[in-house]
């Protein structure tokens, strides 16, 4: 694995040299062993050991004996080395046994990069970002070969990457085509309790939606973020208060003191269909598509709440009713290649603080859903769309829907382009949501107490984006 100069002097400088000192009490040796096997989670580790032997480390599925040589040294390769490396070098996966009647000194110098831990101050490249309004597209209009210190993700986070397996779970699809039939419609309300129990997120085909209507929405969002960048600038604002149409880049970074960014763009346009907004104040360069899209979106969002009502053993109208779908909110999201796509994510795992959510995505991938702890991939389907189950849906169904912990991963080709509808409830006047009432019994009593939405919202965003909303007025 080769590096620039400078890049090795910046991580050299950036390592905590940390010494560990350990001591074994030998007396019930033959039942304990004096580390557990293990990788390292660092970049890479030196250690010094005495002459008493004891440390082995796996090679061809055998524990191997590393000998001591007096005086001498041993190095590991870390987790982090292996990530980087693209699997070219390995972790090494070691342990130390135990022995009777010894006591042993053991001292190891994990080698950590403190820039991602809590030395590392993150402003100056916050302010940087703003400042700039070029946002991550910028960044990779300016040539740069190496992502910059606040997209990195955290070391831990980096190694746990290594132990996820890859899975070969496949995402439910429901197809609408039979809704107006009798037997079809049961078919499909049955396909989606059953996504909406497990997945808390399907896809979506045969919806009504126009493909020309779907590929204008992704054409109108790329042209947005592709204009010249004193034009975006007008929209710009990392203030999601200031207006109903803007454009930022990592806007939670700013608002929860995260020390990872993502990767991506983003335009928001808010209280599209509300009547909040005027069409003009939408860029005009995607105008016409955005207003054509969400209109058909938020006649499709009526039928899933009917047909999600009816999953859950209600009315059809029941969801509705509740106005959980009074406010809305369109993001148009832009994620740049990336020269080092292992080391960031273009969106982090997160759960959708609303009732539910209706993705557009082109064909370039990387949406991944959680199930059975493991990362699926929600593979794109041409002009199919993407339904996730939100954080109040689950509240409000006590649990039996679950809201879905989904991420986004960095590519180094792109861009990858996503248009995210998001359908919430009524915040003013102040309206209570809880776990719906007709779902509540002495068998099944309430898991959440109720609550004003504006509540849930202010808690929801004053905490890291990766921690779930779940239990913030959980029983």
């Amino acid at each position: 694995m080769s590096m620039a100069e400078d890049s090795q002097a910046e991580l050299a400088m950036d390592y905590d040299r940390s010494k560990e000192i350990k001591a074994f009490d030998d007396t019930k040796a033959e039942l304990t062993l004096g580390t557990a096997k293990h990788t390292d989670p660092s970049f890479l580790t030196i250690v010094l050991q005495d002459q008493s032997g004891r440390l082995q480390v796996m090679r061809d599925n055998q524990l191997v004996d590393v000998t001591p040589i007096q005086h001498g040294l041993i190095v590991n390769i870390g987790d982090l080395v292996q990530i980087l490396s693209n699997d070219k070098f390995v972790s090494t996966n070691h342990r130390v046994v135990e022995k009777k009647d010894r006591t042993k000194d053991f001292s190891g110098m994990l080698l950590q990069w403190v820039k991602l831990a809590m030395d590392y101050d993150p402003s100056d490249e916050k302010k940087a970002i703003d400042d700039a309004k070029a946002g991550v597209k910028g960044l990779v209009d300016s040539g740069i070969v190496e992502i910059p210190r606040i997209f990195i993700r955290p070391p831990h986070e980096l190694a746990e990457e290594l132990n996820m397996c890859k899975s070969t779970l496949q995402v439910p699809v429901v197809d609408l085509s039979g809704i107006h039939v009798e037997d079809g419609r049961k078919k499909i309300v049955d396909e989606i309790r059953e996504a909406s129990e497990k997945w808390g997120l399907f896809q979506l085909i045969n919806h009504g939606i126009p493909s020309s209507v779907l590929e204008g929405m992704i054409d109108g969002t790329r042209k947005f973020h592709e204009q010249d960048v004193e034009v975006k600038k007008e929209y710009y604002s990392s203030d999601p208060t200031a207006r109903k149409v803007r454009y930022d880049s990592n806007l939670h970074v700013f608002k929860t003191k995260g020390l990872t960014a993502n990767w991506k763009d983003t335009l928001y346009i808010s209280e599209l269909v509300s009547g909040y907004i005027e069409p003009e104040e939408i860029p005009e360069v995607c105008r016409k598509t955005s207003l054509e899209y969400i209109n058909h979106v938020v006649k499709l969002e009526d039928i899933l709440l009917g047909l999600l009502s009816e999953a859950l053993g209600l009315k059809t109208n029941h969801l509705k009713a509740t106005e959980c779908d009074k406010k809305q909110l369109m993001v148009c999201h832009y994620y740049p290649a990336c020269p080092q796509p292992e080391l960031t994510l273009g969106t982090e795992k997160h759960t959708d603080p609303v009732f539910l959510t209706i993705v557009l995505q082109d064909q370039s991938g990387g949406l991944q859903v959680m199930c059975d702890n493991q990362w699926a991939d929600v593979t794109p389907i041409e002009h199919g769309l993407v339904v996730n189950i939100g954080d109040l849906l689950q509240i409000v169904s006590n649990d039996k829907f679950v809201s879905a912990i989904h991420r986004v991963v960095a590519k180094k080709v792109g861009p990858r382009i996503s248009v995210v509808c998001f359908f919430n409830g009524v915040s003013t006047p102040p309206k209570l949501y809880g776990p719906i009432k007709e779902l509540i019994s002495e068998e099944n009593p309430p898991l959440y107490k109720d609550f004003p939405l504006v509540d849930y919202v202010t808690k929801f965003f004053s905490k890291p984006l990766d921690k779930t909303g779940l239990d913030l007025f959980r029983l």
